[in-house]
């Protein structure tokens, strides 16, 4: 039985020292290092949709693993990756700006401005639908000036 906690406590500590370094990368990535849940970052720009990528098409950048759609999705990004890449590092631009925080986000829940990608989360808040996108267009230039402030901080 001691053997079996002993376990069960070095299983459960070595996952969330694996949670907090993936909270502490640059770059939104999940276990398996691959960025922005596999969602395909150039699908964003040339369809204005989240679709999620493949292993056939992959590529890595700044460690993390980035898949994408077609050859040409993936020449694209090749070619010039920083057109393509989110904004603070895949993460949540509004929880950046508004709680100082790398916080995951819904690969669904983007928006492209000034040609640049901006992702949220999305969730429920206290039982009501909560899309974070709302008050960071409500007032962007000030959540876009917290979260790059932020965001330099942590580089």
């Amino acid at each position: 039985m001691k053997k079996m906690k002993l376990l069960l406590f070095v299983f459960g500590f070595s996952m969330s020292l694996g949670a907090i370094s993936a909270q502490n990368s640059m770059v939104y990535a999940n276990e398996e290092n691959v960025a922005i849940e596999g969602y395909d970052v150039v699908a964003y720009f040339t369809d204005y949709q989240a679709v999620r990528g493949s292993k056939t098409f992959s590529t890595t950048h700044d460690g993390a693993i980035y898949y994408f759609v077609t050859q040409e999705h993936l020449d694209a990004f090749n070619a010039n990756a920083d057109k393509y890449l989110p904004q603070y590092g895949g993460y949540c631009a509004f929880a950046l700006a508004k709680h100082n925080a790398k916080v995951p986000v819904d690969p669904t829940e983007f928006m492209i401005n000034d040609g640049k990608l901006y992702l949220f989360f999305n969730d429920f808040y206290q039982g009501t639908p909560f899309n974070a996108i709302v008050p960071w267009v409500n007032n962007e230039s000030a959540m876009k000036e917290m979260a790059d402030s932020n965001w330099n901080k942590m580089n």
